[in-house]
């Protein structure tokens, strides 16, 4: 059992930090807390709704930013985010944009992702999170 007795509430506008030894169930407390794993016991809220991946779910206001990158290669930084932000809510060109600035990643948004550095593609999973406009960020 990775957890036991776990209440955790967090509320708009907080911050938490999880951190631990490598297996110590940092990534499956995110995977639950994103309806990507069920709970073999108790339960899991987001918004005081279940956690969960039918079409009602609050987790489709939810972004995870995870250590894996998401990006296709060939697209490019816009193409990226477009495709990202379209799952929440229609694309605002103007949104991406702005997050790709914000990251600094202007001038860099018709480059395909290969060609960018490592660091360079690293920050542009983040702008997801400024463009996509999520309820929840996970990170």
């Amino acid at each position: 059992m990775l957890f036991e007795n776990l209440d955790l509430q967090v509320r708009t506008g907080d911050m938490l930090q999880v951190s631990g030894p490598n297996g110590s169930g940092k990534t499956s407390l995110l995977r639950l807390l994103c309806g990507l794993m069920q709970p073999t016991a108790g339960h899991v809220l987001l918004n005081g709704q279940p956690a969960g991946r039918q079409p009602t779910a609050p987790g489709l206001n939810l972004l995870w930013v995870g250590h894996a990158s998401a990006l296709k290669d060939l697209l490019t930084p816009l193409e990226n985010l477009s495709w990202l932000c379209a799952l929440h809510h229609p694309a605002d060109a103007d949104a991406i944009f702005n997050a790709l600035d914000a990251v600094g990643l202007a001038g860099f948004e018709d480059v395909p992702c290969h060609t960018l550095s490592a660091g360079q593609q690293r920050r542009v999973a983040p702008g997801a999170s400024v463009s996509a406009r999520p309820a929840t960020l996970v990170a």
